[in-house]
């Protein structure tokens, strides 16, 4: 179990706002390895921590067939997997982030693209951090 997750899910409040919307069901933010680091309600830690690290991969794989495309893999934005009962969208959430939400079949495809791009901007600002180490300029030379 993720103690970093399981004691400060702080981002999934807006996670749960991006699920409300009809025929949602749970939706997890990843980084570009794997691992989790927020949930929404409804799902636990256990599970979302292996949807992150499933999903991880799919992502790889996408951006690996951009050139069927002719697209660059940074290109890739989104994918879409469709099961006989729902789907799940993985879409990008920034530099080294990916969003996924699961939904049932009924659900309206639109509605929730266009969901998670408002969902990825607004976590863009909170996941935007500070350079490890500190630039070059004065008192910090090179």
């Amino acid at each position: 179990m993720s103690s970093s997750v399981t004691t400060n899910n702080r981002l999934g409040w807006m996670l749960d706002q991006a699920l409300q919307m009809p025929e949602t069901i749970s939706a997890v933010l990843l980084s570009a390895d794997g691992l989790l680091m927020a949930h929404s309600q409804g799902i636990t830690v256990e599970d979302a921590e292996r949807t992150a690290a499933a999903v991880s991969g799919l992502q790889s794989l996408a951006r690996a067939t951009g050139e069927f495309c002719r697209q660059p893999p940074e290109q890739w934005r989104q994918t879409l997997i469709e099961f006989e009962g729902g789907f799940v969208f993985l879409t990008s959430a920034g530099q080294g982030a990916y969003v996924a939400v699961s939904t049932t079949g009924r659900v309206d495809i639109e509605g929730v693209s266009s969901r998670l791009q408002e969902l990825v901007q607004r976590l863009g600002q909170e996941l935007t951090a500070p350079p490890r180490f500190p630039t070059e300029g004065p008192g910090n030379p090179a």
